[in-house]
C-alpha cells in the first residue's frame, strides 16, 4: 500500500538521464487560440469625417434648393407687378384714345370753322382769335399725345428654370415696372392734356356759334326785302346754331348752314330790290314798310306787277284801278306773299292805297287768326279782310267793300282781337 500523500514517483527518464520534457504551456503566459489565415480579426474604421461630409452635402442641396424657391418667388412678385403696371397703362391708354379722338374731331371742327373765311354774320374778332389759337394749340397736344401713345412697352418675359436665371430676368422684370409706371404718368397727362385742349377749342368755337346765331336777329332786321324763304332758312339755322354744345361735325354744320342762310339773305334782297329799281321805287318800298307795321310778326314777301288778277285791261291795276293778291299757308303760320299792281304805288300815299294795302294785310294776319271766322268761302274769307281793314281804322272804299260788300258787325268786331 502506498501512501497517498507522498509524492509520485516521477516516470523514468529517456536511457543516461539526459533529457527533459516541455509542459504544455508555459506558467507565465496566458493561453490564447491560435490564429489561422481563416480567423483573422477585422479592423474598425473611424466614423466621424464620413458623417461630416453626409451633413456637408445635404446642407449643399438646401440651401440651393432655398435659393431656387427664393428666386423663383421673386420672379412671380415681380410678374406680378409688372401685370399691375400693364393694366393701369392699358386702362389709361383706353382713356387717351378717346379724348384723343374727341380733341382730334374739335380741332378738325374748328379748322372748318376758320376755314369758311370773312362771316357774312359778324363776329368779334376777339372771338375769332381764340378759336385760332385753341385749334392751333390743340394740333400740337394732339402730337405729344401721339408721341406718348406710340412708345414701346417692355416685352413678355418667360419664367426661367434656374435660380441664376431667374435673378436676372427678375431684375429686368423691376426694370419693365419702373418703365410701365412712367408711361401711365406720361399716358395721363397726355389724356389731361388732351381734354384741356378740347375744352379750348369748344369754348370758344361754342363763343363763335354763339355770337353769330345772336347777330342772326338785327340782321334779319337789317335785310327786310330778302325774299321769305331765305329768312326762314336764317332763322332756322340760328335757332340750330343755339342748340350745339360742343364744336363737332354737327356744330360746323350748323355754323356753315347758317352762314349760307346769311348770304342767301343778302343775295335774295339785292334781288328784290333790283325788281323794284325804276320810279316807284321809293314809293314800293314804304308801302312794305307800312304792311309791316300792320302786321308785326308776320314775314311779309312783296311781288310788284302792273296788274294782279288778270293781264292787260282785265287785270286789277289797270285804268286807274287797283289790286292785290295774297297768298298765305295754313300749314306755315307767319308768312305771307303780296302782290300788288303798280297802281297803288302810283297814288301812294292815297287813303285809297292804304286802304287796300290794310285790306291785304287783313289776308296775311289771318294765319295767326284762325277759328275767328268762317274761312270756308271765298266770300267770308274776303269779308274777313275787309273787317279787318276796317278795325284797323281805314274806311275807304278800297279796303275791300267796293268789291265785296260791307261784312257783318261780327267779322269786325272779331278781327278788332286779331293783331
Amino acid at each position: 500500500m502506498t501512501d497517498p500523500g507522498a509524492p509520485s514517483a516521477a516516470p523514468a527518464g529517456p536511457p543516461g538521464g539526459a533529457g527533459h520534457r516541455l509542459p504544455p504551456r508555459f506558467a507565465s503566459a496566458p493561453s490564447a487560440p491560435l490564429l489561422t489565415p481563416l480567423t483573422r480579426r477585422r479592423r474598425r474604421r473611424p466614423r466621424g469625417p464620413v458623417v461630416a461630409g453626409v451633413i456637408g452635402a445635404v446642407a449643399v442641396v438646401a440651401a440651393l434648393a432655398i435659393t431656387q424657391v427664393s428666386a423663383a418667388l421673386g420672379f412671380d412678385d415681380a410678374s406680378a407687378r409688372v401685370e399691375t403696371a400693364a393694366r393701369a397703362v392699358d386702362a389709361q391708354r383706353s382713356e387717351v384714345d378717346h379724348r384723343y379722338a374727341a380733341l382730334l374731331e374739335s380741332t378738325d371742327a374748328g379748322h372748318v370753322i376758320l376755314d369758311t373765311g370773312s362771316p357774312t354774320l359778324p363776329v368779334p374778332e376777339e372771338s375769332w382769335s381764340a378759336l385760332t389759337a385753341a385749334v392751333a394749340d390743340g394740333e400740337g397736344i394732339g402730337a405729344a399725345v401721339e408721341d406718348a401713345v406710340a412708345a414701346d412697352r417692355p416685352p413678355a418675359r418667360d419664367k426661367p428654370a434656374w435660380f441664376w436665371e431667374l435673378f436676372g430676368t427678375t431684375a429686368q422684370l423691376e426694370d419693365d415696372e419702373r418703365a410701365l409706371v412712367e408711361l401711365d404718368a406720361n399716358l395721363e397727362r397726355a389724356s389731361a392734356d388732351a381734354s384741356r385742349g378740347r375744352d379750348a377749342v369748344a369754348e370758344s368755337g361754342l363763343a363763335v356759334l354763339a355770337t353769330a346765331g345772336q347777330a342772326a336777329t338785327a340782321f334779319e332786321a337789317a335785310h327786310v326785302s330778302a325774299r321769305n324763304d331765305a329768312v326762314i332758312a336764317l332763322r332756322d339755322a340760328a335757332a340750330d346754331v343755339a342748340a350745339v354744345t360742343t364744336i363737332d361735325d354737327t356744330a360746323v354744320a350748323a355754323y356753315v348752314a347758317l352762314q349760307d342762310a346769311a348770304a342767301q339773305v343778302v343775295a335774295t334782297e339785292a334781288a328784290e330790290l333790283s325788281e323794284k329799281d325804276g320810279p316807284l321805287r321809293g314809293a314800293r318800298l314804304e308801302i312794305e314798310a307800312f304792311a309791316r307795321s300792320l302786321a308785326p310778326g308776320v314775314l311779309l314777301e312783296f311781288d310788284w306787277a302792273a296788274t294782279v288778277n288778270g293781264a292787260g285791261a282785265n287785270g286789277a291795276g289797270a285804268n286807274g284801278s287797283m289790286g292785290g293778291y295774297t297768298t298765305w299757308w295754313w300749314d306755315e303760320p307767319g308768312r305771307a306773299v303780296i302782290q300788288l299792281s303798280d297802281s297803288v304805288a302810283q297814288q301812294w300815299p292815297a287813303d285809297r292805297s292804304k286802304a287796300l294795302v290794310a285790306h291785304e294785310v287783313g289776308h296775311a294776319i289771318s294765319v295767326k287768326c284762325q277759328g275767328m271766322y268762317d274761312s270756308s268761302t271765298q266770300d267770308s274769307i274776303e269779308k274777313w279782310a275787309t273787317a279787318w281793314a276796317i278795325s284797323m281804322g281805314f274806311t275807304d272804299d278800297a279796303n275791300g267793300v267796293w268789291a265785296y260788300g260791307y261784312p257783318p258787325q261780327n267779322y269786325i268786331d272779331a278781327a278788332a282781337g286779331c293783331r
